[in-house]
């Protein structure tokens, strides 16, 4: 099973799992003409989930982004997004990543989030995404209709991982508010899955992959069936942090800007620098479906997100996306 691995623990061979697991990055700022240099290194805190998506991260820390913008990192991981905006909102964090569904329902209940770079997109690829909702091998269903009636395991509930569903099963011409969501770890839901505890569930990479590998096939692919071109996450702060830090705000951007777009022409460096923070084997890493990563921030594809939001009753008002996106 997959476990969190600290940068600084790697030569350790030690996994770190778990909500509230730090992970001591310090980037120390050394030589080169970059925006930081000057001032030294400034020690920033980001919260994020230990999957595929944040491959960008690491690869950024590897290949010096951050360091060539004066900063370090202490990466704090937790289950969803729903975990990490809390803490951004009250300042234990100075950033965070997560899908955009929590930071709508976090800016609908009045919490002052900015985002401030992209995340990861879906492949747009119906049945090669790197998000699927998995039935058994044998399971009758053949379409995300029939999942009207029946179990689904998510990682957060009241999420993303609701919404998306619900649209693929309203594309299949299903009844989207006869479906029963169950919460769930991602790394509990093959086993559970196989066990019957559930009918199907909402899985990401590298379990996505485990999965396949178990005999599970894909039923719906829910990003696709959402809009081809869905940005699923993002990197955000508080828009307090932002007006008091411009400047580091600017340079946090740049960075992640720079390491999306590594992630993104170098798909090979991804899959090696995954088994360095996700405790699975390099013969995994090669089978998983990666994401999409690019530093454009698609405003559309929130706007789809907070209409399903309102609609499948997440939230009464929605959230002012000016302010949230500037």
């Amino acid at each position: 099973m997959p476990t969190l691995r600290g940068t600084t623990a790697r030569r350790h061979r030690r996994g770190l799992v778990g909500i509230g697991a730090l992970l001591a990055v310090l980037l120390a700022g050394c030589g080169g003409e970059d925006a930081g240099a000057a001032g030294g290194t400034e020690t920033v805190t980001l919260g994020l989930i230990p999957i595929v998506d944040v491959a960008p991260v690491y690869l950024g820390i590897q290949q010096g982004f951050f360091e060539q913008e004066g900063i370090g990192l202490e990466l704090s991981s937790g289950q969803g997004g729903a975990a990490i905006v809390p803490g951004v909102a009250s300042g234990s964090l100075d950033f965070g990543f997560g899908n955009n569904t929590s930071t709508l329902l976090g800016a609908s209940k009045g919490l002052p989030l900015k985002v401030v770079a992209s995340g990861v997109y879906g492949t747009g690829t119906p049945g090669a995404d790197y998000v699927e909702v998995m039935v058994t091998g044998d399971s009758p269903m053949r379409s995300a209709a029939d999942l009207v009636g029946k179990k689904v395991a998510v990682n957060t509930l009241q999420n993303i991982g609701d919404t998306t569903v619900r649209a693929s099963v309203r594309a299949a011409g299903g009844d989207a508010g006869a479906v029963e969501f169950v919460e769930m770890p991602f790394p509990n839901m093959n086993a559970a899955l196989a066990a019957g505890d559930v009918d199907a569930i909402w899985q990401v990479e590298p379990f996505l992959a485990m999965a396949k590998a178990d005999g599970h096939r894909i039923l719906a692919s829910p990003f696709t069936d959402t809009t081809p071109e869905l940005m699923v996450s993002t990197y955000f702060t508080t828009r307090k942090f932002a007006q008091e830090n411009p400047e580091l705000v600017a340079r946090f951007t740049t960075a992640i800007d720079k390491s999306l777009s590594y992630a993104r022409d170098n798909p090979d460096a991804v899959r090696a620098i995954i088994p360095t923070y996700l405790d699975i084997p390099a013969e995994l890493a090669a089978e998983l479906v990666l994401p999409k990563w690019t530093p454009e921030i698609n405003r559309t594809a929130i706007e789809v997100l907070a209409e399903l939001a309102e609609r499948d009753g997440l939230v009464t008002t929605r959230p002012d996306l000016q302010a949230l996106l500037g």
